[in-house]
This record gives C-alpha cells, structure tokens and sequence, in this order.
C-alpha cells in the first residue's frame, strides 16, 4: 500500500506527513498546545536536520527514530518554538543553530550562530540561511534548492504563513522590516511553486500568496 500523497496538514497527536524527493526527505510534525510544526531533514545517507524542537520531547524522539541527527535549527527565539531543545540536543548530541540576535532567547547556547546568507548542510545537500527581521530581531528561513525534479523549498518559521507574514504585534516599524525582507528575500528571489512550511498550520507556495502581497502591506499586518 502505497503512502497517502503529501499535504502538509498535520494535527497535534496524529501522524507525520512524508515527503519523499530527490536528495532529501521531509517530515512534518504538529505538537504541543501551540500546534507548532517540527520539521526533519533526512539525506539518503541517514544525515538529517530538525527544524525547531518546539516540543513534546517524546514524541520528536519517535518522529526523529534512527535518523542521524546532526543539526537542530531554531528559526526564531519564542519559547514555543525550542521547549524541547534541551532534551533533544542531550539525546542527538546535535550542533544546535540559530541567529545571533535570538541566541540569548533560547534554553541552549547556540553551538553556532548564523547569519543572512550563510549555509547549512544534511548530507550531501546545501540549505541557505535566511535573514527575515520583524517577528524577532532573529527569525530565519531555510531554503533548499534541490536538484532536478525536486523544486525550491523555504522552512520559513514564523515569517511567512498561508495569508500574510508573522505577528509583529501591531508595530508599523516592525511590520515594515519583515514585509520588506519576506518580499526582497524570498518572493523577488524565488519561483512562484516555492513549496512554503511554516511554523504553525497549513503549507502554501510562494505562488498562491504573491497575489496579496499588496493587500498585506495596505493593512498592515
């Protein structure tokens, strides 16, 4: 029986959805009462990446199973995004990476810090690293440019969700800076069927929201 098609609808308590591609396979997790989205990277030799621990420590170690984690990224400093990062660092012996200016927020010491334009690897696979300030001074997005047949890809934290960028609760300064770098970042830069996962809910493409991008800034939010 072959697995169902990948959605990225996900429920708290169900099951992960997979996402088998060329030169990488992607998992998607929902957890906790925040229904935040973790996210595993896993290279066909068993290398892998996790996308935020927000969680439920048990439930990543399943979801994590026999992958060789090697890498945790935090996309962004709020506590609901890295309550499991303690336990899940302990238990893969991991790097664990963030941006500077979000590294005093989370319960472990960054092992490196990571700026706009730098790179991360799983594998044999290249991920680029993101700078979209405005929900914190920190937030990142991961962009996977996979080979032949396997599309763009952006893990964009809190950032950029289906319908307009993230929280920067109500501060014209802020909204502005995270419009600014969401748009000259990623939409003036990649494709239209760029495959969006957030960090809460539903994905989307760059496609379907580039439509809105006016009716976001107009406003406000």
């Amino acid at each position: 029986m072959s697995a169902s098609p990948y959605t990225g609808d996900v429920e708290v308590g169900g099951p992960a959805q997979v996402r088998e591609l060329p030169g990488l396979t992607i998992s998607k997790l929902a957890v906790s009462e925040m229904a935040n989205n973790a996210y595993l990277l896993r290279a066909p030799n068993g290398e892998a990446l996790l996308v935020d621990a927000a969680a439920e420590p048990d439930r990543l170690r399943q979801f994590i199973g026999d992958a060789d984690v090697r890498t945790i990224v935090t996309t962004h400093g709020h506590w609901d995004h890295h309550r499991a990062l303690p336990q899940i660092a302990e238990a893969t012996g991991a790097v664990t990476v963030a941006h500077a200016a979000d590294a005093d927020d989370l319960p472990v010491p960054p092992s490196r810090t990571v700026q706009h334009g730098d790179t991360l690897t799983v594998g044999d696979q290249t991920l680029e690293v993101v700078h979209l300030r405005g929900h914190t001074p920190g937030s990142i997005a991961l962009i996977w440019r996979g080979p032949e047949g396997a599309g763009v890809h952006a893990f964009t934290g809190d950032s950029l969700f289906p319908g307009g960028v993230g929280n920067t609760q109500q501060d014209p300064v802020r909204f502005e800076s995270l419009i600014n770098d969401v748009e000259q970042r990623l939409f003036d830069v990649l494709p239209d069927e760029t495959w969006i996962y957030p960090g809460h809910g539903n994905d989307t493409t760059l496609g379907a929201e580039r439509p809105h991008l006016g009716e976001w800034r107009q406003r406000g939010w």
